[in-house]
C-alpha cells in the first residue's frame, strides 16, 4: 500500500514537472527564479530543464539553475549557475571534481559520460561575467544612536569582514546608506570594492549624524530596493549577470508614516528576483512579522545590544554564502563542427546529496584545439 502511494506521488510530482519545464520554455530572461510555482525547487532551474530520464539519476536534493550558457572556440563550453538545495539553501565552495558531464549528439540514444580530466573541466573565476553587491541599510534613529551606536559600529564592521574577499575582487562590492525620520536614504559609502573604505565610514560615524530623531522604515526599504534594482541594470549594461543583496537594520518600527506598510512589502515582494532581502532587528520594540516579510531570505533577530555582533554574523554568512553558491563551469567538449545542437547534462554531488540539470549547445565550428 505504501509503495502504491508512493508511486502515484511520484507520477504526479513528474507530471508537474513536465508543466513546469514548458513554463520555462515559454520565459526568458537570466533570473535564477523567474518561474515561481512553489514547488519547493530552490530557485528553480532557470535557463535548464530536468535530465532525460534515460540517464536514471536519482531524485535531486541539489538544484543547479542555470543563468547563462555561451560557447567560445575551438570547442570550450560555458555555463553559469547556481547551486542550492531543495530548500533554497546555497551551495558554496564546489569544485570541478563534484562534477560529471553527460553529453547526447544526434547519434546516441542516451547521454555518454565525459571524463572531467580529458576534458580539462574547470570551475573558473566568475569575475569576468558576474557581479555581486550588497546593499547595508543601518538605522541610526535617535534610539540607536542614544543607546546601542558603538556596538552597531562593531557589529557592521564585523560583517563587512565577513561578505567582502579578503583580496579586493571587482566583482564584489557593497554600499552603506542609512536612514532616520527624513524622507531620504543617506549614503555613507558608495558601491565599492574596499574593504578599507567601508570601515573607515562606519568607523567615522558619529552620535550627530542625524538631524530627525524618527524612523522613516517604510521609506527606507522602498529606496533601498530601487537602489539594488538600478545596480543590476548597470551590471546587464556592462554584460555582465548580477546579483545584488539588501541588508536592513532596525531597532524599531516606522514612526514617520509617510510610505505605507503593504507599499513597502510589495517593493520587496516584485523586485527582480536575483534581489535577496535580509533583515536584522535589535530589541523589543521591534515588528517581528514585518521584519520577517521584509527580509524574506532570512532575517535574524537579537534581544539586546551585546547580541548585535553575533546576530549581524548569522547573516553575513547567509549573504556571503549566497554570492559565492554562484558558479562558472567550463569544459571542452569532444563534440565537433558538424554536429549541430547536442545535448548537455551536468551533475553534482556534494556529500550524500546529488542534483543535475539539462541543457544544450551548438557545436557549429567546434574543432580541436581547445584546453
Amino acid at each position: 500500500m505504501l509503495n502504491s502511494k508512493l508511486m502515484k506521488m511520484k507520477n504526479v510530482l513528474k507530471a508537474i514537472s513536465i508543466c513546469f519545464v514548458l513554463f520555462i520554455a515559454i520565459s526568458c530572461g537570466n533570473a535564477d527564479d523567474d518561474v515561481n510555482l512553489n514547488l519547493n525547487l530552490g530557485d528553480g532551474l532557470g535557463k535548464g530543464k530536468p535530465v532525460d530520464d534515460c540517464l536514471g539519476l536519482d531524485e535531486s536534493d541539489l538544484v543547479l539553475s542555470i543563468q547563462d550558457e555561451f560557447t567560445t572556440l575551438p570547442g570550450k563550453v560555458s555555463i553559469f549557475f547556481k547551486v542550492s538545495d531543495t530548500d533554497g539553501k546555497p551551495v558554496p565552495g564546489l569544485t570541478a571534481d563534484q562534477f560529471t558531464i553527460y553529453e547526447q549528439g544526434r547519434n546516441d540514444a542516451c547521454f555518454n559520460t565525459i571524463s572531467t580530466s580529458e576534458s580539462f573541466a574547470r570551475i573558473s573565476p566568475n569575475s569576468q561575467i558576474f557581479s555581486t553587491s550588497t546593499i547595508l541599510v543601518l538605522d541610526l534613529s535617535n534610539s540607536v544612536l542614544s543607546s546601542s551606536l558603538e556596538e552597531l559600529k562593531l557589529a557592521t564592521i564585523s560583517f563587512i569582514d565577513n561578505v567582502m574577499p579578503a583580496t579586493t575582487q571587482e566583482s564584489f562590492k557593497m554600499a552603506i546608506y542609512w536612514f532616520d525620520g527624513e524622507d531620504k536614504l543617506h549614503l555613507l559609502n558608495e558601491l565599492t570594492s574596499n574593504k578599507q573604505e567601508l570601515t573607515g565610514s562606519v568607523d567615522a560615524i558619529t552620535d550627530d549624524i542625524s538631524n530627525d530623531p524618527s524612523t522613516d522604515l517604510y521609506g527606507a526599504v522602498i529606496k533601498a530596493t530601487n537602489i539594488a534594482e538600478d545596480v543590476l541594470k548597470q551590471s546587464t549594461k556592462n554584460n555582465t549577470i548580477g546579483a545584488s543583496s539588501v541588508v536592513l537594520f532596525t531597532d524599531g518600527t516606522d514612526q514617520a508614516s509617510r510610505y505605507e506598510k503593504d507599499a513597502a512589502l510589495k517593493k520587496v515582494t516584485d523586485a527582480n528576483a536575483n534581489i535577496s532581502f535580509f533583515s536584522i532587528g535589535l530589541g523589543a520594540e521591534i515588528d517581528t512579522d514585518v521584519l520577517t516579510e521584509i527580509g524574506k531570505t532570512s532575517s535574524v533577530f537579537a534581544s539586546n545590544k551585546e547580541e548585535l555582533e553575533n546576530t549581524f554574523n548569522d547573516i553575513s554568512f547567509k549573504v556571503s554564502e549566497q554570492a559565492n553558491s554562484f558558479y562558472l563551469f567550463e569544459y571542452c567538449s569532444p563534440k565537433r563542427d558538424g554536429s549541430g545542437e547536442n545535448n548537455l547534462a551536468i551533475q553534482v554531488r556534494n556529500g550524500n546529496k546529488q542534483g543535475a540539470v539539462q541543457t544544450k549547445f551548438n557545436a557549429s565550428g567546434f574543432k580541436g584545439g581547445c584546453n
